[in-house]
């Protein structure tokens, strides 16, 4: 990995993780905090791998990939809907910047609007406008920067419906979204525990040197193990309190300590839960639940405070 480290903003920096690739790390890294990506091309305009959740952390972003490329975004990657890596797409991208993710995500985009925003009514979000994807793909889709191949993946369902993980297989870089997230607490309710396993194990196959998480520091593959780990830990978890008879939120809040009480956003588990009695119960893959009512057990859970965005 390049020593090569800008820093962006008071709360960011760009590390350079391979020759012309860098990484845009948020840190915190907690809710509607992620990372992004920017790839030179030379001669070119970038390529540039989701954007950010506000206003002013758009334009710093944007700032920061035009001194990097020069111009604004050829080609701008969606990894999934959700608002803090699509909110930014208006602000980063420029008028002839083609908006690229996977077709269930531009679904899920244009159905969820701005409906992040209303969970944390005290964030300053500033004029945010919803900008959808313009090209859509099913399961593959190459992109060719000069000598380098950018390959974008659809694992299934995994952390939503929609991912799209973008891997360089040259330099054996992984930007993963948020299939995987570095020391914070996977995210499963609108997306699957079963679809997540085998994300990883396809993930796993790759081989990447440096995976960069849709939040969360930088990490080599041991943050796809470390995310299998939790999730069969959850599974087990889910087993036992449904055996016993214990709601989701019961269950949780009877827990007590874990191996994972210490990462980032522990009141995801709340949801994780419901998602794993949800495909014990024997429904489908990524089947529909009650997002706002199941955010509000996770206030619940988090003594009836909202979780912590510092977007």
């Amino acid at each position: 990995m390049s020593a090569s480290r800008t820093a962006a903003s008071a709360s960011a920096v760009l590390e350079e993780i391979a020759d012309g690739v860098h990484a845009y790390v948020q840190e915190t890294g907690g809710w509607c905090v992620n990372n992004a990506g920017v790839l030179l091309d030379e001669g070119r305009a970038p390529v540039v791998v989701d954007t950010v959740a506000t206003e002013a952390r758009a334009r710093r972003f944007g700032e920061a990939v035009r001194r990097l490329g020069g111009a604004a975004p050829r080609v701008l990657v969606n990894t999934h809907f959700h608002g803090d890596h699509t909110f930014g797409n208006a602000l980063v991208g420029g008028p002839d910047t083609v908006i690229v993710a996977h077709e269930r995500a531009r679904q899920e985009m244009a159905a969820a609007g701005l409906g992040l925003t209303g969970l944390w009514p005290g964030v300053e979000w500033g004029t945010i406008e919803l900008r959808l994807p313009d090209t859509t793909y099913d399961r593959r889709m190459e992109l060719h920067m000069g000598g380098r191949t950018v390959q974008l993946l659809h694992p299934g369902p995994a952390h939503t419906t929609g991912d799209t993980v973008v891997w360089l297989p040259a330099d054996r870089v992984l930007f993963a979204g948020d299939v995987v997230l570095p020391g914070c607490t996977p995210f499963l309710l609108m997306g699957s525990v079963r679809g997540s396993l085998r994300a990883l194990a396809e993930l796993r196959a790759l081989a990447p040197r440096v995976v960069v998480g849709g939040h969360g520091p930088l990490a080599g593959p041991e943050a796809i193990d470390e995310t299998e780990r939790y999730l069969r830990w959850l599974l087990r978890t889910a087993e036992d309190a449904r055996a016993a008879g214990l709601a989701p939120l019961e269950a949780a809040r009877q827990l007590g300590t874990h191996p994972f009480q210490d990462w980032t956003d522990p009141e995801r588990l709340v949801g994780n839960l419901h998602r794993a009695y949800a495909e014990a119960a024997g429904g489908p893959e990524s089947e529909p639940l009650d997002v706002v009512r199941v955010f509000g057990e996770m206030v619940e859970f988090n003594d009836g405070r909202l979780p912590t965005c510092h977007a």
